[in-house]
């Protein structure tokens, strides 16, 4: 124990480079406010810039690029959002592993825990909405929707698991959505984990990595149940949740977020488009007919009925291709892929995720709910040790089969 509280206080210690956006009132003392808390906090400001907000005219954003270690980081965020509105970490300067060979790769997630730091780069939506959203000018919603935003940014790993577990104990009315959600990790062993609006790309594919899906808790505005400008529950417990518990879908949305694991901006965001025409809008055949699998569609009604009227536009998934296409939130997409069969994606996003250079490789660890790097002959061995085993474990069961059927 004390051994892994010195690896947990080591590595919350690796320093690296980070920026942090956020916006600011235009009123005066704002920015003072702001710039004093990374001076209490001995943070070292690299660069800084301000431009108008592109959300709110009455507001101005703030990039803060700075030297930063994890702790420090993970404070200076929660003490920001007292003083300020959206607050997130751009990825793309985000911290490097300190590690041989590594220098120049982006920070990623090693072990489940590490997701704590990146689920509350919420990019928008979350508690704060636009001018043009239903639930704008309903403040008992916009009052709900704090709420649920404030539950998923104070969620922490450890303590989030015990609650849903003390509450499974309880005769109560959450007992119902702790089941199916025990039902469902026991299925794949994917967990779910509450966030508080949109998350980047790349921090919400490192999720899918650790088998993790961060789900919002909200509900669209009932002023208008078929459409909703972000994901909310009815979409990811309608949409996501069941097809995240079909083996082989679980495995594709993982291998989709190991891929992305340090993996260069750009590559995040070609994985990003050829998810969300795969997960959330795909398409495939099956008998010869045209089907749906994708989230997205499968809970937005009219959308899907557009997808499939055969007045929409189709185009064979080629993950080549799918990775330049636009991705639309607001409106119907402009075109939608198809793929042979579900086994036929996988087989191209895994051709596809091949050509993605990256110094090393990753494999997960189900028992320790971490990351291994593979950039070594001794990491690489290791790992080929682990599955020499259980291919031995294969073998053996293959020959008690061939031996009974002798008999």
């Amino acid at each position: 124990m004390i051994e892994d509280n010195k690896e947990n206080r080591d590595h919350s210690l690796e320093r690296g480079r980070a920026t942090l956006i956020f916006s600011l009132k235009n009123e005066v003392g704002g920015l003072i406010k702001a710039l004093k808390i990374f001076q209490e906090n001995h943070v070292n400001l690299l660069h800084i810039e301000s431009r108008k907000s592109k959300r709110r005219n009455s507001e101005f954003e703030i990039f803060v690029d700075c030297d930063i270690n994890r702790e420090q980081l993970n404070d200076i965020f929660h003490l920001l959002k007292s003083h300020t509105n959206a607050l997130s970490v751009n990825p793309a300067d985000n911290f490097t592993l300190k590690e041989d060979g590594l220098e120049t790769v982006p920070w990623f997630p090693k072990k489940i825990s590490d997701l704590d730091l990146c689920a509350n780069r919420v990019l928008m939506y979350g508690s704060e909405l636009d001018a043009d959203h239903p639930g704008f000018k309903d403040n008992v919603y916009r009052k709900r929707r704090k709420y649920f935003a404030d539950l998923a940014m104070n969620y922490k790993y450890v303590t989030g698991r015990i609650k849903m577990l003390q509450s499974f104990t309880l005769c109560t009315g959450e007992d119902f959505a702790c089941i199916f959600l025990l039902c469902f990790a026991e299925r794949t062993g994917f967990s779910i984990r509450p966030v508080a609006g949109y998350l980047s790309p790349r921090d919400f594919l490192s999720g899918l990595a650790f088998r993790v899906f961060h789900c919002t808790q909200y509900v669209r505005h009932s002023s208008d149940p078929l459409y909703t400008p972000e994901p909310d529950t009815c979409h990811e417990l309608l949409g996501h949740v069941p097809l995240l518990a079909e083996p082989s879908f679980a495995q594709f949305s993982q291998e989709i977020g190991l891929a992305s694991l340090g993996a260069s901006e750009e590559a995040v965001q070609k994985l990003a488009t050829c998810y969300f025409f795969t997960v959330e809008f795909g398409l495939c055949k099956q008998d010869g007919q045209l089907r749906v699998f994708g989230a997205g569609l499968l809970s937005s009604i009219s959308e899907l009925k557009h997808a499939l009227s055969g007045h929409a536009k189709v185009k064979p998934f080629d993950p080549k291709i799918t990775c330049k296409q636009e991705c639309l939130i607001t409106t119907f997409q402009d075109v939608y892929f198809v793929s042979e069969s579900f086994e036929d994606a996988k087989e191209k996003m895994r051709e596809f995720t091949r050509t993605i250079k990256r110094p090393f490789g990753v494999k997960y660890n189900p028992y320790t709910r971490s990351i291994q790097i593979l950039k070594d002959i001794k990491s690489i061995t290791s790992a080929m040790n682990e599955l020499r085993h259980d291919l031995d474990v294969v073998s053996d069961s293959l020959a008690k089969i061939s031996r009974q059927s002798v008999i």
